[in-house]
């Protein structure tokens, strides 16, 4: 009977010791798990962030190094807290952090963010912080910071990326398509989306920009008939040079009857004559036809 009461006791106790145990596990590692939802919070305060996947060898020799940073840093009350991130789940991340090697560990001090780049041991990179050697790295320019519009557009193309491979994968692997045949599926698709796209980027533009109709104005038989006659009123010039060249003409044929005439006594003084008086009047008409012109 005695082993049946110290059973449930035993059973309770070791409830109790292993509840303890992962609370204060939890309150000296501290080390939280970052994803797309809760990122966002160590842009208040200080952290150290680190970037790793489960398949890389570097990143798990890292491992037993980056708990014992968060314990210390925990015993120490330096304020400082750590942070993961498994590229894995969170794509958009690593993207946004242009995270280009495994594994990648940032400093983040109220919102200015500095990559590590010292050793990967636990007291040269609790020295980084506790000493505040960060403070002789240059932080992220503004343009590149991850919270940046910018870097937000590249987190969410990271994301699609991330999310069309998984639907090659599964092309492949769930319905057996070979790869030429995702590749097929995935070129049509992308001429039907770009195809799409044009076509709403043109109604946008015809909607935003219409296009500017010319107003035409009717004009009656009369009218027209009415305005030329007002465009050839508008030219007296050209009318007095074409009175002028039937004048010369008239002029030219009388003095070649004069020239013919037999009752003329003196012919050839008649005819010289004649012909000064028609170079006269040729002088006369070429000066006023360059007058108009």
């Amino acid at each position: 009977m005695a082993r049946v009461h110290t059973a449930p006791k035993f059973l309770h106790f070791s409830l109790c010791f292993s509840v303890i145990l992962c609370f204060l596990t939890s309150s000296v590692c501290a080390n939280r798990e970052l994803d797309e939802d809760n990122w966002r919070d160590i842009l208040e305060g200080e952290w150290m962030v680190e970037f790793y996947a489960p398949w890389c060898p570097a990143c798990n020799a890292l491992a037993p190094a980056w708990r014992e940073l968060s314990a210390q840093a925990t015993r120490k009350e330096l304020g400082m807290r750590a942070a993961a991130v498994d590229v894995t789940k969170s794509p958009g991340l690593s993207g946004r952090f242009v995270v280009t090697a495994l594994p990648t560990i940032f400093h983040v001090k109220d919102g200015e963010f500095r990559q590590y780049k010292g050793p990967r041991d636990a007291d040269s990179m609790l020295g980084f912080v506790q000493q505040q050697r960060w403070k002789q790295t240059e932080p992220i320019p503004g343009w590149k910071a991850p919270n940046s519009l910018q870097m937000t557009l590249v987190a969410e193309f990271f994301k699609l990326s991330q999310a069309l491979r998984s639907v090659h994968n599964t092309l492949m692997e769930t319905y057996g398509l070979p790869t030429w045949g995702s590749y097929l599926i995935f070129a049509i698709a992308t001429i039907f989306i770009g195809a799409l796209l044009g076509l709403v980027l043109v109604c946008v533009i015809d909607l935003l920009y219409p296009v500017r109709r010319s107003d035409k104005v009717l004009v009656t038989r009369a009218e027209l008939d009415r305005l030329a006659k007002g465009d050839q009123g508008k030219k007296p010039d050209d009318q007095e040079l074409l009175n002028d060249d039937i004048v010369d003409d008239a002029d030219n044929a009388n003095s070649d009857a004069e020239k013919n005439s037999p009752s003329d006594s003196s012919g050839s003084e008649a005819a010289a004559a004649g012909a000064a008086a028609g170079d006269a009047r040729r002088e006369v008409r070429r000066r006023r036809a360059r007058k108009a012109d």
